[in-house]
C-alpha cells in the first residue's frame, strides 16, 4: 500500500471519529483510546500530526485550557468557525469543559474594552467551578 493511502485511510478514519464527537472536546490521548478499543493501529504521533493539520485548516479548533492539562480540540461540522465567540467554563472536580454562550459575558467584554482598553480572547477564557452534575453527587 502506497504511504498517501495509508494516510488517507487515517485521515478518514479519524475525520469519522471527529464527526461522533462533533461539539464535544477531545485530546489526542482521548482519540488514541478510541482506536485501541476499536483494535485499530494509529500512532499517537500520527494522530497528532493529522490533528494538526485540522486546525490549520481551520477544520478543527484547539484549545489550551491551563498549563497542566493536554491540549483539547473540538470538530463543530460544518460551523467550525474559530472566529465564534464562546467562553469555557472546567469542572473542577470531573474535569469536564463546557461551552458557554452567554450575553452578559459580551457585554464583560465590551465594558473590559471600553472602560479598561482591554481585549479578552474568549476562546482562552476559562471559569473554574462545580459543574451541576458534580454539585448533584457530593448532596
Amino acid at each position: 500500500m502506497q504511504k498517501t493511502g495509508y494516510k488517507t485511510r487515517q485521515q478518514d478514519l479519524l475525520l469519522s471519529y471527529l464527526k461522533e464527537m462533533q461539539g464535544k472536546h477531545f485530546t489526542a490521548e482521548d482519540v488514541r483510546a478510541h482506536f485501541e478499543e476499536k483494535k485499530i493501529s494509529i500512532g499517537i504521533a500520527t494522530i497528532y500530526r493529522q490533528l494538526e493539520k485540522l486546525v490549520n485548516e481551520g477544520k478543527i479548533q484547539k484549545y489550551f485550557i491551563d498549563d497542566h492539562s493536554a491540549a483539547c480540540f473540538e470538530y463543530d461540522g460544518e460551523k467550525c468557525n474559530s472566529a465564534e465567540k464562546h467562553f469555557h467554563l472546567k469542572c473542577e472536580l470531573c474535569g469536564r469543559l463546557i461551552h458557554l454562550e452567554c450575553e452578559e459575558l459580551e457585554e464583560l467584554g465590551g465594558h473590559l474594552k471600553t472602560e479598561h482598553g482591554f481585549v479578552i480572547n474568549p476562546l482562552r477564557t476559562v471559569f473554574y467551578g462545580v459543574c451541576t452534575e458534580c454539585l448533584n453527587k457530593t448532596k
